[in-house]
């Protein structure tokens, strides 16, 4: 460093009370300890004193700017050791620019300069860039002309943004006039081609973002009602009318008073989560995650209730706010653009009806009483915008309109038959329903025309299964929905698009879209409870007995397609011919497919992969087979027995294996085995043990087959099919849980049989971590192989339980662990039913637990729905018997709860 000099003491407006300067300047003046012990000293007491206020409910914009000014003063002192000419500057930029700093915010900074700088100057430029990082400040910084800058804002709107925001810290304050005069919207970035510019990056932006207000772990900045739509807003409004703060707009028409409120406390609020957020993370973290919300919920004094946990009682405040900005942000855009790019433009005016009128492709009220003389307009709107596809938005003064006017809706609105009939206009218009109901939901019309839908509006589901709230689901389920019927539905959903293009009345499905989960949130099975809803709205909607009936059917059974496929075992007639007669004629299971479909993939995308889809589908065949047969006429087990060996017979036969050896190794088999594999399988396995039995060099060592393959269109295609062929010993089934742990792959279903000859026949369907089955990798085909052979070697001694990262959410929710064993009268076998959080090595576990208590394993149905489990086994004793004794089964529960939770409590922490 240079000699240091004393600089003068910065002249602030307001002064900091909680850093003495004086004491600050003597210690530098003496020169008794390390300069950047002197400025550590400050950062870390200031850090302090700032983070106490805030816990002490201190004004959060006092601290923003507070902190702004802190760092001014600290860089003032920083500066001034060092010799500088007079044409170079230190200039605030970017949010710091605007005078607002939280805690871990970037601190951005340019260094301004009239011509390219010398030796001298660019050598104490880095040693005060470095001494600022060794402060630990989280400082972004540039060394520019003033050309530099012009060149570079002319082609970058977010460069030309920061710059307009930028203030002189220290320095020669004549640069940043130079700068500020050429960057006026007379010659740089005029105010329509700066609002375009800053509509499409938020466009981007909340395209980044799902284009949801409402993901479970949002991002406070950057999420559509964040506070980088209050920073739009400001920037297009303060280029436009040329002024420093929206206050000075105050009076001037662009907002309302309760518009400026809206925007001012709503960005306090923001403000305050992430300044709190900041300080819990220790980082710019700006995603509002799991374990932040509940310290923030505490931080801010929310309890549990009897209803409601005090994170979610956060969240539904969270929500409520970015939607009421998301709002206002929609209002004060249209109108910028409105005043922006349509000034000076003749815009054509086509009436409509009575009620509205186009001005070129928006809509508006023709007349500003439209909504007190006719409050069904308030629906109408939604409707003509639905039925015209050329009308792509709202004038600002109508969603004003709107907003002063949805009060409207209230009981007798809502029992108005003209009303209902537009409601089931809008839910029968060819196109743009979802895009309608979304628009509903934003200007808070949705919400009242539908009561029960406005309780569940912000209404977050704080689990491992949903990312979103309940709202924001349902809108999701009505959108994919509506998607079925495109044309890229025909290749992801084909099933479903067939279903849609055929279906009688679809408006069915999307109110049971609407009401499915509308519930949720009461207590109770919200399933059941909303049948009640779901009813009143088809009453009131004058909808005919029997649609009546199918959309109530709907709410109650929405889970039940997909808990079937999932849980039980659909090659089991017995199972088909069940839910077959739940559903009960094709229309229903139509209905309900769609219904499913759309739901898991609007509760988590990740959900929906290869596999599940594969579920759905063949249950969907099975039953539509049932259905077609009657069901006074099931399909019986020996049929499908008798098929299925004759079909394996004929292709065998061609493969030239003999006859009686097919037979042998078949009477070993069980009746079940082929019930539930297809013949194609059976062959390959048939054909692969005889292989195995006639190699002459075959020991005991190598007495286990090993088979893999990528399933081919029909049963099972979504997914890697692993087989497993060896001598029955205790601990087969943890041997190869583990291994394929080992190798990342998730285990969505296993088949277990058993053979006379004493060999174990088990058959396991793999994904890869992404949810797909490994397509055209025979390394990993292989590696598989070898893998599950050196496993199954040490199965006599076998203690090995895989760990792998656990993920960051799973941490985040301790879900207890369940464990339930009941035994239907005339099953050979218990069945264990285990619900649990999901985590590396479960299975694994699982089956360990089975070797400690000595149970044997007959069959597993693996369900993975997120991030939790819900797996089914058929277990019995060591004599081979279903468990009967009441205590020990009480016993066993506990102990599998224990014993997972224990493991769940002390899993490694993630680096």
């Amino acid at each position: 460093m240079n000699a240091p000099q004393l600089a003068e003491t910065p002249h602030f407006e307001k002064p900091l009370f909680f850093f003495d300067q004086s004491r600050f300047r003597r210690d530098l003046a003496e020169g008794a300890r390390p300069l950047l012990e002197i400025f550590k000293d400050a950062v870390g007491a200031a850090d302090t004193h700032m983070a106490r206020r805030f816990r002490e409910g201190e004004d959060v914009r006092t601290l923003v700017y507070e902190r702004a000014l802190f760092v001014d003063c600290l860089l003032h002192y920083a500066w001034h050791q060092y010799q500088w000419p007079d044409t170079i500057s230190l200039l605030a930029v970017g949010g710091y620019g605007r005078g607002e700093l939280h805690p871990r915010s970037d601190i951005d900074l340019l260094i301004l300069t009239t011509e390219k700088p010398s030796a001298t100057v660019v050598d104490n430029i880095e040693r005060l860039v470095a001494f600022l990082w060794d402060l630990k400040l989280d400082i972004g910084h540039s060394v520019r002309t003033i050309d530099d800058c012009i060149h570079m804002a002319e082609t970058d709107i977010t460069v030309a943004t920061n710059l307009m925001e930028c203030r002189t810290v220290v320095g020669n304050p004549t640069l940043h006039e130079a700068l500020a005069k050429r960057m006026t919207p007379e010659s740089l970035w005029p105010a329509d081609k700066f609002f375009s510019a800053k509509y499409a990056e938020q466009q981007t932006r909340h395209s980044k973002q799902q284009g949801a207000e409402y993901n479970l772990e949002p991002n406070i900045k950057n999420a559509p009602g964040g506070l980088r739509d209050i920073q739009t807003i400001n920037w297009v409004a303060k280029r436009y009318f040329q002024v420093r703060t929206l206050k000075q707009l105050q009076g001037k028409g662009f907002f309302t008073e309760e518009e400026f409120a809206i925007l001012q406390s709503g960005e306090d609020f923001l403000w305050r989560v992430r300044y709190g957020l900041h300080l819990l993370a220790g980082r710019p973290e700006e995603r509002l995650l799991f374990d932040y919300q509940r310290e923030l919920a505490r931080e801010f004094g929310y309890k549990d209730n009897d209803t409601h946990l005090a994170v979610e009682q956060f969240m539904h405040t969270y929500y409520r706010i970015v939607m009421a900005l998301r709002e206002l942000n929609d209002v004060l855009l249209q109108f910028l653009d409105e005043v922006i790019l349509q000034r000076g433009k003749h815009l054509p005016v086509t009436p409509i009806n009575e009620r509205f009128q186009l001005r070129g492709n928006t809509i508006e009220a023709a007349v500003t009483r439209t909504f007190t003389e006719y409050p069904s307009a308030l629906l109408e709107i939604f409707v003509l915008m639905a039925e015209n596809p050329q009308i792509d938005g709202v004038r600002a003064s109508t969603i004003r309109l709107i907003r002063e006017h949805r009060h409207l809706i209230d009981d007798r609105f809502r029992a108005d038959l003209v009303n209902a009939q537009l409601f089931m206009q809008l839910l029968r218009s060819p196109r743009g329903l979802s895009k309608q109901l979304t628009r509903m939901t934003r200007y808070g019309i949705l919400g009242r025309y539908l009561p029960e839908f406005g309780r569940v509006t912000g209404q977050m589901q704080h689990d491992l299964f949903h990312i979103y709230t309940v709202d924001a689901h349902t809108l999701q389920v009505v959108r994919n929905m509506r998607s079925f019927r495109s044309k890229e539905a025909w290749e992801k959903f084909p099933l479903a698009a067939e279903i849609l293009s055929r279906m009688r009345k679809p408006e069915l499905l999307y109110i049971a879209g609407l009401y499915h989960d509308i519930a949720k949130g009461r207590g109770g099975d919200h399933s059941k409870l909303g049948i009640a809803d779901a009813d009143a709205f088809c009453r009131r909607h004058d909808l005919s007995a029997r649609d009546r009936r199918l959309v109530c059917w709907l709410v109650e059974k929405h889970l039940l397609m997909s808990a079937v496929s999932q849980k039980q075992d659909i090659t089991d007639p017995e199972v088909v011919h069940s839910f077959a007669a739940e559903v009960g004629d094709r229309e229903h299971l139509d209905y309900l497919y769609a219904l499913t479909v759309a739901d898991i993939n609007a509760t988590n995308p990740d959900l929906w992969n290869s596999w599940r889809a594969s579920l759905m589908r063949q249950l969907y065949q099975y039953t539509q087979r049932a259905l077609r047969r009657g069901l006074e006429n099931p399909i019986d087990r020996d049929e499908i027995y008798e098929e299925t060996q004759a079909q394996a017979r004929n292709m065998l036969r061609a493969m030239g294996i003999p006859s009686n050896v097919v037979e042998d190794i078949w009477c070993e088999m069980g009746e079940d085995y082929f019930v539930r594999e297809s013949a194609d399988s059976i062959t390959l396995h048939t054909a692969a043990i005889y292989q195995l039995q006639k190699d002459p060099e075959r020991d005991e060592d190598s007495d286990t087959l090993v088979l893999t393959r990528n399933s081919g269109p029909g049963e099972h295609d979504g997914a890697t099919e692993v087989f497993v062929y060896t001598p029955d010993r205790p601990n087969v089934f943890a041997a190869v849980v583990t291994g394929l742990d080992m190798l990342n792959l998730n285990i969505h279903d296993a088949r277990l049989y058993s053979s006379a000859a004493g060999y174990t026949l088990d058959t396991f369907y793999v994904l890869d971590e992404s949810g797909q089955p490994l397509l055209d990798e025979p390394h990993r085909l292989e590696q598989i192989r070898n893998t599950l052979q050196e496993e199954l070697k040490l199965v006599e001694d076998y203690s090995k339980v895989i760990k792998r990262r656990t993920p960051r959410r799973l941490k985040m929710f301790h879900l207890p662990s369940q464990a339930h064993i009941s035994t239907e009268p005339g099953d050979t076998y218990s069945t264990l039913e285990i619900t649990s959080a999901d985590r590396p090595g479960l299975l694994a576990r699982i089956a360990r637990i089975f070797i400690s208590h000595d149970l044997r394993l007959h069959n597993a149905k693996i369900s993975t729905l997120g991030e939790r489990v819900e797996d089914i086994f058929h277990i019995t004793d060591s004599e081979d018997q279903p468990l009967a004794d009441n205590a020990l089964i009480e016993t066993l529960q506990q102990a599998i709860c224990q014993e997972l939770d224990a493991h769940q409590a002390t899993l490694p922490p993630q680096p």
